[in-house]
């Protein structure tokens, strides 16, 4: 049974107060902790959004939605490891969204024409800064 702190997805529980927004270059990039793996799990759409300069949210999951089929295409394992979870999103609701853990999420961005990549590394993706979940 779990508390209305808690999320279950596959079996797996994730720790819902444990929500936290990381911050790169002034952009939110919304994650959860994975307390069973002790790892934190980040929204893909929105390192798509940074990396591609897309203001349309909706345009961002679209062009994550076509990387992924690419990606499938030539056999990558990033996508399989990616998992849908509840996360919170701007207008307070919570929607299934696709997100990876820190390894995943570098394979993923290496996959993203973009100059803004470089930048992402795994210390830049564990939030040195972070706020609560609005």
């Amino acid at each position: 049974m779990t508390n209305k702190n808690e999320l279950r997805n596959a079996g797996n529980t994730y720790k819902m107060k444990n929500n936290k927004i990381a911050i790169f270059e002034g952009k939110k990039i919304r994650r959860i902790w994975d307390g069973k793996n002790e790892k934190w799990r980040f929204s893909v759409v929105d390192v798509v959004q940074i990396l591609t300069d897309q203001r349309d949210y909706q345009k961002a999951r679209k062009y994550w939605n076509k990387l992924s089929e690419r990606l499938r295409n030539e056999g990558s394992q990033s996508v399989s490891k990616c998992h849908r979870l509840k996360i919170q999103a701007a207008d307070g609701k919570y929607y299934l969204t696709d997100t990876a853990n820190t390894e995943t999420m570098l394979r993923i961005i290496q996959s993203i024409p973009s100059p803004k990549a470089e930048p992402f590394s795994p210390l830049s993706l564990r939030g040195s800064r972070t706020t609560e979940a609005i």
